[in-house]
């Protein structure tokens, strides 16, 4: 395996990472100044994923017709210009119009590049690779929040978008000089019908969870435009089951170690998204921190993840896929929960303690149901795999973000008043409890699952 192609990759995730996690920690200055309300400006953060999840599943498509490698230097450029546009922004639709521009760049960056990884890697060097491509990624969340509470705190908070610009430009660089040319069948004609059906559910279902709280609409534009969202992926259901070669193949989910990564990942990512909405509002507005403060108590959480980086590989060889997922699930599940005792009061070492220890679990849940999900695929399906793992893990995102705003709405409005601390504890216990549904696919996992990519086998006597 050649390490520098993963790396090459990582250049992607690190933008998106540092720009989401940025953007989190810097949410209610860009709020105030945009005269929004934070949770209003949740439309930022779920409009950029709604983007993601209508564009994710044409990524594999256009990536076999015009080639990885110039669909995945044309999404670093198109990020790049959404993210000046953010910069320049003045005003709430602006700025959403902008995270989409934005979110169209990332839905071609991630993956295309992961689909680039599984066509040069080796089976059994997957959990390696995928490793690798998670660490320079995992450097963006550590370094977001006290970078961008920094120049939120003491410049401003257009500077935070244009530091993907020198980030990017060394990723064009990169990509022209090291990233492989990958030859491709041709493939069959795009499925315009399944695009349209995918993306109106996809945005029906972010966008209308995400306004039903929304104070600048009525809840019932939230309501009707999840309930389209909802009808759309049920009639594309139906689409995919006649078509011959639909835009998302439903038969993926027939593989055992596809169907249960992706059904245990949507969970666990719901969640995961909804901690960078709410850790960072709790911190500001309950504890009373500034954007810098909360910025150098979050970003704990990616050191603990980034750590886990150099020993995944041995832990999935040793104890095998179901046993490392497990454990890990159920650790981020009971760490999450632990959070509706944070208060002001508590010292910030042990605050501090606890997110370094989720962020391990997190990290090792993460690296192994990734290399899960593809350990079973070959690469004729690898562009399908891609393109429908990726607009699950953002729609889970998005859908964490915009159910935990909803939380807060209606926590609210039966006690009345602006948010405190209480508020953001309910947040946090229905999180955990959602936590906790992504351990159920897994209780079904067989012991061997992918032991080709973990090199596992287990060592005890058949019965």
């Amino acid at each position: 395996m050649n390490p520098v192609v993963p790396l090459i990759m990582a250049v992607a995730l690190f933008m998106e990472q540092m720009d989401s996690t940025v953007i989190s920690t810097a949410l209610p200055a860009i709020a105030a100044d945009l005269g929004v309300g934070p949770i209003t400006l949740k439309l930022a953060l779920t409009t950029y994923m709604v983007a993601l999840a209508i564009f994710i599943p044409v990524s594999g498509w256009m990536a076999d017709r015009f080639g990885a490698k110039r669909i995945f230097r044309l999404a670093i450029i198109v990020f790049l210009l959404g993210s000046v546009c953010c910069a320049f922004s003045g005003n709430l639709l602006e700025f959403v119009l902008s995270r989409f521009l934005q979110g169209m760049g990332g839905a071609m960056m991630t993956p295309v590049g992961r689909l680039v990884i599984l066509r040069t890697t080796d089976r059994s060097e997957l959990v390696r690779a995928m490793a690798l491509l998670t660490i320079p990624a995992l450097v963006g969340p550590m370094a977001g929040p006290p970078l961008g509470g920094f120049i939120t705190t003491y410049f401003s908070w257009h500077w935070i978008f244009l530091i993907n610009v020198p980030i990017g430009i060394v990723g064009l660089i990169m990509t022209g000089i090291f990233l492989p040319v990958i030859e491709d069948q041709p493939p069959s004609n795009l499925d315009w019908k399944g695009f349209f059906l995918v993306a109106l559910a996809a945005s029906g279902l972010v966008f209308g969870l995400s306004v039903i709280s929304l104070p600048a609409l009525p809840p019932a534009t939230g309501f009707i435009t999840t309930g389209i969202g909802v009808l759309a992926a049920i009639w594309y259901v139906r689409h995919a089951r006649r078509k011959e070669r639909p835009l998302l193949n439903l038969s993926l989910f027939q593989n055992d170690c596809f169907r249960t990564a992706i059904a245990s990942s949507t969970f666990f990512r719901m969640a995961t998204g909804a901690f960078p909405f709410l850790m960072p509002l709790m911190l500001q507005i309950g504890f009373g921190l500034n954007p810098f403060e909360s910025g150098m108590i979050t970003f704990v959480g990616a050191i603990g993840a980034l750590a886990t980086k150099f020993i995944a590989p041995r832990v999935f060889t040793a104890f095998g896929f179901r046993t490392v997922l497990l454990s890990a699930a159920l650790g981020a599940a009971l760490l999450t929960i632990s959070f509706i005792w944070f208060e002001a009061t508590t010292p910030h070492l042990v605050i501090i303690g606890i997110l370094f220890v989720t962020g391990l679990c997190r990290s090792f849940f993460f690296t192994g149901v990734n290399a899960l999900g593809y350990s079973d695929i070959d690469n004729r399906q690898a562009s399908q795999a891609t393109a429908m793992t990726s607009m699950f893990q953002q729609v889970s995102l998005a859908l964490g973000v915009a159910f935990a705003a909803v939380i807060l709405e209606i926590t609210g409005y039966f006690t009345g008043g602006s948010l405190t601390v209480a508020h953001f504890h309910v947040a946090f216990f229905v999180v955990s409890i959602i936590s906790f549904i992504a351990i159920i696919p897994l209780l079904r996992l067989d012991r061997e699952a992918g032991a080709a990519v973990s090199g596992h086998r287990n060592r005890q006597p058949a019965e």
